[in-house]
């Protein structure tokens, strides 16, 4: 007889998407992102950072500061636009992305210009703010689903120690 306890696709990729959020070094926010085509084969992950060749250590992390750049804002690259970059040219058309916070406008643009078809998020704490507003009607408007995963499990253990 088979397990019963396996987690669904949906719970599979988000599982990525929270993985891939943890190679995150922002100290306040970790954001993962998991790019899937209709086959269900990953087509690229992505998390927020600096840009390739910007040291973590040569940027600010903070969220406040007099100027702009002396905050993180200006220069992280949020985990959806990463996994879209990430993806190397490949086909995102149809595709879905499972990410654990709701897009901003900035990367809804990126989600629609991509191809992908299809959001699916654990959070959306940011739910009123004028940006997500703005990245819902957006994705609204473009025909891109966008659905939030209630998972059935509240943890998924990893363990390197495999019996």
């Amino acid at each position: 007889m088979k397990r019963q306890d396996y987690i669904s696709w949906d719970e599979y990729f988000m599982g990525v998407a929270l993985l891939a959020a943890m190679r995150s070094k922002d100290p306040h926010t970790q954001v993962g992102a998991c790019i899937v085509n209709q086959q269900n084969i990953i087509l690229s992950t992505g998390y927020n950072g600096f840009p390739c060749g910007c040291s973590d250590d040569s940027y600010p992390w903070d969220r406040e500061g007099t100027e702009s750049n002396q905050t993180k804002y200006p220069f992280v690259v949020h985990a959806e636009l990463n996994a879209i970059l990430n993806s190397g040219g490949k086909s995102l058309n149809g595709a879905t992305i499972y990410v654990d916070l709701f897009p901003c406008n900035e990367c809804a643009k990126a989600i629609i210009q991509s191809g992908i078809k299809e959001v699916v998020y654990l959070s959306d704490k940011y739910a009123d703010e004028p940006m997500t507003l703005a990245s819902k009607k957006m994705l609204a408007s473009a025909g891109v689903k966008m659905r939030q995963l209630i998972p059935t499990k509240k943890t998924i253990t990893l363990n390197y120690a495999h019996a």
